[in-house]
């Protein structure tokens, strides 16, 4: 399993209530967000990452899900092509920030789109979403960029599970060759050599956990998923994510890491 050392991260901004939305659940609380985002900032630092962070982007709603702006893998760092094209603007101060942490960095070009959210890395593999967000054309050039640089990734269509909005909004890799996994997420061919241990359907936005180290964070209020990774022998730090999952967004979107 990868050992982070490092994360970008991005508060909410003014404007972070007029962000994308396809969840129904009415605006963020803007105040509460903020306290929710800097108690995920302390949860990173505890286990052990150093935090970049970066000014709120009040032009940019969406801004504090930094995660669908860029991949930092060991081997390569890709910045991407949001498929919203509100948030294609994000890009250029994540990509100035990469640069100087991570050097050379690849590129995603039009017309490809592909938002981090569909990315998920696993081991030496990764899996790209191809999805609302993510487009064939851009899944194809990530594919190219990681076996480039000596990955293994194949794809997988979630277009047609109408609760994924992202890949990673239904799958985590645990490491130890384990997915935590929702019932819709299609069971390709590249998944069958992992054992797959599946999110209650009630507590499916539980999914979107992540694991850090020697810690797996996940979202609070979701007691089943918690007390399986912790059967497992995971360590679950929870975490309230009630404003950001207005804004579809979930754990693994509010930073980078590396």
């Amino acid at each position: 399993m990868i050992e982070f050392t490092h994360a970008i991260v991005r508060a909410p901004g003014a404007t972070f209530s007029q962000g994308l939305s396809t969840a129904g659940l009415g605006p963020p609380d803007l105040a509460l967000a903020s306290a929710q985002h800097a108690a995920y900032c302390d949860a990173l630092r505890a286990c052990g990452l150093e935090l970049t962070m970066l000014d709120a982007q009040p032009g940019f709603p969406d801004a504090p899900f930094v995660e669908d702006t860029a991949v930092p893998a060991e081997r390569v760092t890709i910045v991407t092509r949001p498929g919203a094209a509100t948030r294609r603007g994000e890009v250029d101060s994540i990509r100035d920030c990469l640069r100087g942490l991570r050097g050379d960095l690849a590129e995603i070009r039009a017309p490809g789109t592909v938002d981090g959210g569909d990315v998920c890395q696993a081991g030496s593999h990764f899996f790209v979403g191809v999805s609302a967000r993510t487009n064939a054309d851009g899944a194809a050039q990530f594919c190219e960029i990681v076996r480039a640089a000596g990955y293994t990734a194949s794809t997988i269509d979630i277009r047609g599970s109408a609760k994924l909005l992202h890949l990673k909004s239904g799958i985590a890799y645990l490491g130890d060759g384990r997915l935590l996994a929702v019932r819709e997420l299609p069971r390709t061919a590249e998944l069958a050599h992992l054992e797959i241990v599946e999110v209650d359907p009630r507590e499916s936005y539980a999914a979107n956990c992540v694991r850090v180290n020697s810690r797996v964070l996940v979202a609070a209020g979701y007691p089943r998923t918690a007390d399986t990774l912790a059967a497992l022998g995971y360590s679950p730090l929870l975490l309230d994510t009630s404003e950001f999952r207005k804004l579809d967004g979930g754990l693994s979107c509010l930073s980078l890491r590396f």
